[in-house]
């Protein structure tokens, strides 16, 4: 296998990170409880998401880029990708295939887990 080939575990940490900086080709949702928050927080919140790029083996033992949690505003937020078929329908058989793939990220606060 060529050095330039990726795995599927990098190549769907590609994808999400892509997603998760710009939001383009998947849905982004946050849970009635961080959208009743101040909107200067939600905004903060949403930059801190578009931002992060400290994956680990600790906070992500996967290494695919699809979950992390940080503080901000006396919270604890949670940021999950969820992965569905292109119809919303079901789970996605290869997340590590965009055209059949559709990413949906929640931001949730770590009390609504």
């Amino acid at each position: 296998m060529s050095s330039n080939v990726l795995s599927k575990s990098e190549r769907i940490a590609e994808l999400n990170d892509e997603f998760r900086k710009t939001g383009k080709d998947g849905k982004t949702v946050m849970t009635s409880a961080v959208a009743d928050l101040p909107t200067e927080v939600v905004a903060r919140a949403v930059a801190i998401v578009q931002t992060f790029n400290d994956f680990t083996e600790d906070n992500d033992p996967d290494g695919e880029h699809d979950f992390f949690s940080f503080e901000m505003a006396g919270e604890k937020f949670f940021w999950k990708i969820d992965y569905y078929d292109k119809k919303m329908e079901f789970g996605s058989e290869d997340p590590s295939d965009p055209e059949r793939t559709t990413r949906v990220a929640t931001l949730m606060l770590a009390s609504d887990y």
